[in-house]
C-alpha cells in the first residue's frame, strides 16, 4: 500500500486520531525563538547575523563546494541555526564589531558545522525537528551516522528537484512525507516527472502533485497500480482547470485537499469525476475545514470509504458549521427524534454525557450512548436539519447541570493549573462527557496531556472494551487514564489470563486497573493461590474483594482461611518481603563481588 493512505482495519475507536492526523497531514513549521546573542552587543546583532549569513555562505560554497545558489538558500533561510552558531563563537562583545568576521571565520576553519542542521531548516522543517532529521537523514544516506556533511546524493537530488522547478522552502513537505525522495537518483527523479508531464499536468502543477503525494516521486505509476489510479484522478480534476499557470502554491493548496479526501479512505480511481463535478468545493473550503468535516462522519461511525463519497455527493453539508454550535443533553436527543421515555432512561442511565457541548463532539456524545449507527442512519436519509444552527435547552433541570458544572471547575482550576485544566477538560468532553459535575470531578482527578489521555483511552478500546462502557469505567474511575498505555494492557492481560476474568468484570470494578501490579495485585495472589494449591481455599476471592480491603482486612481474610497465613504472607509474599530479601541478597553478596 502507499505511503500516503492509511487503509486499516481498525476499529472505529480510530476515527478521532484519524480526525487529528488529517488536520495535521503537513508539516506546519514552529519557530522558536532563536538563542540569546549573549557574545554580541544588542545594537550590533543584526549586523553580526548579516556577516554570519555572508561568511556561512562563502563557507558553504568555496570550502564545501555547494552551488552558491544552494549555498545562499541554506544560509539564508535557516535563521534559528544561524543565530545558534553565532551564539557559539568566542567573542568579547566589547571588541568592535568589524573583528567579528574573522572571528567568525577562525571558528568554521577549526569547528565543521552541523550542514543537515542548516539544510533541513532551510527547507521549512521545524527547528525542534533538525536533530531527529539529520539522525535520520544520514543513518540511511551516509556511511556514516555521525556525520556532520551533507550527503552527496542528497545534493543531487535535491539540485535535480530545484532544477526542474521545486521552491526550495517546500522541499521539507517531500521530506516529511517520504525522506527516501532525497536518496533517489537524479535520473529517476527526473524520468517520473516528465511522466507527469506526459500524463497532461502542467510543469507547475506536476510539481505541487509531488509536494502533496511524495509518493509520486518514489515509486512508478504502473499500469492499475494504486499511484496510477490516484495520478487518474488528479488527472481528470486538474483538466478542467487552466493549467498555463506557474503558480505551485495555488495547486499545491488544491493538492492537499485532495490528499484530505483520500486520507480519509477514499477509494483511489473513483473519486476524479466527482472531484470534477465539485471543484467549486476545493476553491472554495479550506483544508482543515474540509478534514474537520470528513472527521466529523468518520467518528459518527461511517465507514472511511464511503465519507469522501458521501460528502462530494451532499456538497451542501459542508456549508454547515459542524464543530463550534452548541448542544445540550438531554434536550438535543429529544431535538434528534427520541422518546421521553427513550432520553429520561439514556439520562439515568449515562449523567456524565449529560449538559453542555459543541456539535463537533457530537460523535463521541453518541458513541457514549450507543446511538450513533441509529443517528447516521437518519443524516444519510438526508436529515441534515439536525445538524443545524445552535440547539441549547434552557430548563431548570439544565440550569442545575451547569451551575454544578460551574462550581467544579472553579475549585478544579483553583487546585491546578488552568492551560492543563482546560486541556483535560477538552478531552473529556471530546470523548462524550458533557459540562457536568462528574465531569468536573473528573478533570481534578486525571493527569497527562490531552494526547497521551487520548492514547490511553485508544489502547482500552483496542483492547475490546466498549465505548460507552469505558466511558462509564470513566465516570466511576477517572484515576484509570493516569498510568502509561503499556502499564493498562500488562494489568488487563493479567486480568484476563493469569486471574481469568472476562473484560466485562473492569465495568464493575474499574478502579482494578488503578491498583500497582507488582506491590498489590500479583503478591496478594500469588499467597491466595498459594492457598489454593495446598488445599486451604476452596475458591479465590475476587478481585474487589483482594484488592479494594486494605492490608489490615486482607490479612483478616487470609486469617479465616487458616490462621498461619498471615505469618506466610508477610515472610514470603507481600512485596515488602520481597523488597527485604532483594534488599539482603544485596547486602550478602557484595563482599563475594569484591573477592
Amino acid at each position: 500500500m502507499l505511503f500516503f493512505f492509511f487503509h486499516s482495519s481498525s476499529r472505529s475507536h480510530s476515527h478521532l486520531f484519524l480526525f487529528l492526523r488529517l488536520l495535521s497531514s503537513f508539516p506546519c513549521p514552529s519557530s522558536p525563538s532563536p538563542p540569546k546573542l549573549k557574545n554580541i552587543c544588542y545594537r550590533h546583532r543584526s549586523r553580526a547575523l548579516a556577516d554570519a549569513r555572508f561568511a556561512l555562505t562563502d563557507y558553504l560554497h568555496s570550502t564545501r563546494s555547494l552551488p552558491f545558489s544552494h549555498a545562499e538558500l541554506i544560509a539564508s533561510h535557516s535563521p534559528f541555526s544561524l543565530s545558534l552558531l553565532v551564539s557559539q563563537i568566542p567573542f568579547d562583545p566589547s571588541l568592535p564589531l568589524s573583528d567579528f568576521p574573522r572571528a567568525l571565520r577562525r571558528f568554521l576553519s577549526y569547528r565543521p558545522i552541523n550542514e543537515y542542521d542548516f539544510f533541513f531548516e532551510s527547507i521549512g522543517l521545524s527547528p525542534s525537528s533538525l536533530s531527529t532529521s539529520a539522525t535520520t537523514s544520514t543513518s540511511t544516506s551516509t556511511p556514516s551516522s555521525s556525520s556532520l556533511f551533507l550527503d552527496p546524493h542528497l545534493l543531487a537530488a535535491v539540485s535535480a528537484l530545484v532544477h526542474f522547478g521545486f521552491p526550495w522552502a517546500h522541499l521539507g513537505l517531500l521530506y516529511h512525507g517520504d525522506p527516501a525522495v532525497f536518496r533517489a537518483d537524479p535520473d529517476c527523479l527526473l524520468t517520473r516527472l516528465r511522466a507527469l508531464e506526459s500524463r497532461g499536468l502542467h510543469r507547475a502543477c506536476a510539481i505541487a502533485v509531488c509536494l502533496a503525494f511524495p509518493a509520486a516521486l518514489v515509486r512508478d505509476a504502473d499500469l492499475n497500480s494504486d499511484l496510477d489510479l490516484l495520478l487518474g484522478d488528479i488527472t481528470c480534476f486538474f483538466a478542467e482547470f487552466d493549467l498555463k499557470g506557474n503558480n505551485v502554491d495555488a495547486f499545491l493548496q488544491l493538492c492537499q485537499k485532495i490528499r484530505v479526501l483520500y486520507d480519509t479512505g477514499a477509494e483511489v480511481g473513483t473519486m476524479g469525476e466527482l472531484m470534477v463535478r465539485n471543484k467549486k468545493i476545493f476553491l472554495k473550503i479550506e483544508k482543515s475545514a474540509l478534514a474537520q468535516k470528513l472527521g466529523f462522519f468518520a467518528r459518527l461511525g461511517m465507514k472511511r470509504e464511503e465519507v469522501g463519497r458521501f460528502v462530494l455527493q451532499n456538497p451542501e453539508i459542508l456549508e454547515l458549521d459542524l464543530d463550534n454550535p452548541s448542544i445540550s443533553m438531554p434536550g438535543y436527543l429529544r431535538h434528534i427524534g427520541l422518546g421521553l421515555d427513550e432520553v429520561a432512561e439514556i439520562a439515568w442511565r449515562y449523567p456524565y454525557v449529560m449538559g453542555k457541548n459543541k456539535l463537533g463532539n457530537l460523535p463521541g456524545s453518541l458513541r457514549a450512548v450507543g446511538l450513533t449507527e441509529w443517528f447516521l442512519c437518519k443524516i444519510v436519509d438526508g436529515n441534515y436539519h439536525l445538524l443545524y444552527a445552535d440547539f441549547v435547552s434552557s430548563t431548570s433541570h439544565d440550569a442545575k447541570i451547569e451551575s454544578e458544572f460551574l462550581l467544579g471547575m472553579e475549585k478544579a482550576r483553583i487546585d491546578k493549573k488552568e492551560p492543563f485544566v482546560d486541556n483535560k477538560l477538552e478531552f473529556l468532553l471530546g470523548i462524550g462527557f458533557g459540562k457536568n459535575k462528574i465531569t468536573s470531578r473528573a478533570v481534578a482527578l486525571v493527569n497527562s496531556t490531552r494526547y497521551q489521555l487520548q492514547e490511553r483511552f485508544d489502547s482500552l478500546l483496542e483492547i475490546g472494551i466498549g465505548y460507552p462502557t469505558l466511558c462509564r469505567m470513566i465516570s466511576a474511575t477517572p484515576k484509570l487514564l493516569n498510568q502509561s498505555k503499556e502499564m493498562i494492557q500488562e494489568k488487563v492481560y493479567y486480568l484476563c489470563n493469569d486471574l481469568g476474568y472476562s473484560l466485562e468484570y473492569l465495568d464493575s470494578f474499574p478502579a482494578y486497573l488503578c491498583f500497582d501490579l507488582e506491590n498489590r495485585i500479583k503478591p496478594r495472589y500469588r499467597i491466595l493461590n498459594w492457598l489454593q494449591e495446598h488445599g486451604l481455599l476452596k475458591k479465590p476471592f475476587a478481585p474487589a474483594t483482594v484488592l479494594a480491603n486494605s492490608e489490615k482486612r486482607f490479612m483478616v481474610n487470609l486469617y479465616n482461611a487458616h490462621p498461619a497465613a498471615p505469618k506466610q504472607w508477610l515472610e514470603c509474599f507481600s512485596s515488602r518481603s520481597h523488597r527485604d530479601h532483594y534488599h539482603k541478597n544485596l547486602f550478602t553478596s557484595r563482599p563475594e563481588n569484591h573477592c
